[in-house]
């Protein structure tokens, strides 16, 4: 398969000082060392609790936020180190579809005028141009061609969600990250949008990263999982071997959690005591080790590396080191 980005060791750090005077120099690791690649065409999800560092990660992909350390590599550059222009063209490659769909659209702006301005941005056609390029991604995303002069509160949580589809596709990117693109909408258009979104990936060969707590929905749409947990990656696999075989304590008592369509089926939940720890004040060793079961002296002093436990099934714990 052929690489399209190589995350390598990307940090963000935020200092926990309450103010400009303050003497508190302790960090919040949002994320913390992670490494892997995005192969073109695939479907990458991103799970775990809220505040493990999804949507960051997510954004520092696409350079929306600085990272304190690390590099993303494109086409064999590193767009952590873009600016102006520079960055300005690498958006043509890379967008975002945001979880709300109508805080993430300009309600004073048109339908029309929200999908075509990535264009009017990038300088990348007329206004004729760009009006008719536009109504075509409105026919791609299953809209009719009078919601162009349509606002935002005219339309209904899955049209504007499609229309935040058709905004990021309008530039043909290879990667789009999805950030909790379906949690906002009920469970019917959920499986509308998320039909829509395979079939442009058919289409158009897009690449997607899918940020979401719907592990149900992670399963049916991707190809390789990344498990998130305190900032750091603890898992990740092939879908289907991740989800049939976890491996790390916590991987485990996630997936046991995803709900089974049978009342009388004998469901064996692994229910984790205790809660995420502070982020300020995050545990030395193993972040997961203060809710772990299996943890041992060596957990609460070193910090597991990200090892292959066979077939690209990659784990975090010292139980399979």
């Amino acid at each position: 398969m052929e690489l399209l980005f190589d995350i390598c060791h990307v940090s963000k750090y935020y200092s926990a000082k309450s103010g400009a005077f303050s003497l508190d120099h302790r960090v919040v690791k949002a994320v913390d060392d992670i490494s892997f690649q995005i192969y073109k065409g695939e479907t990458i999800g991103i799970v775990g609790e809220s505040g493990c560092g999804k949507t960051t990660l997510g954004k520092l992909i696409l350079h929306l936020f600085e990272p304190t350390t690390g590099e993303v590599l494109f086409q064999g550059q590193d767009i952590l180190k873009l600016k102006g222009k520079g960055l300005r063209k690498f958006r043509k490659h890379a967008q975002i579809v945001y979880q709300d769909p109508y805080t993430s659209l300009n309600p004073r702006m048109k339908i029309g005028d929200i999908i075509g301005e990535p264009l009017k941005i990038q300088k990348l056609g007329n206004k004729d141009e760009i009006k008719e390029k536009a109504y075509e991604m409105l026919k791609v995303v299953g809209l009719a061609k009078d919601f162009y002069t349509k606002y935002p509160f005219e339309c209904s949580g899955g049209q504007r969600q499609r229309v935040g589809i058709a905004r990021a596709l309008i530039l043909k990117p290879e990667l789009i990250v999805c950030d909790e693109a379906v949690s906002a909408l009920d469970v019917s258009t959920q499986s509308q949008i998320i039909n829509l979104l395979q079939d442009i990936q058919k289409e158009f060969g897009v690449t997607y990263l899918f940020i979401s707590h719907g592990l149900s929905v992670v399963r049916h749409v991707c190809n390789r999982v990344i498990v998130m947990y305190l900032g750091q990656v603890v898992e990740m696999a092939d879908c289907e071997e991740l989800y049939k075989n976890p491996l790390h304590p916590y991987s485990q008592a996630l997936f046991s959690a995803i709900p089974i369509p049978d009342p009388e089926a004998d469901i064996n939940r692994i229910m984790l005591e205790g809660d995420v720890p502070n982020p300020v004040n995050a545990p030395k060793g193993c972040a997961f080790h203060t809710r772990c079961k299996y943890a041992v002296e060596k957990c609460r002093e070193i910090r597991p590396e990200l090892c292959d436990a066979g077939d690209g099934h990659k784990v975090s714990c010292h139980l399979h080191i």
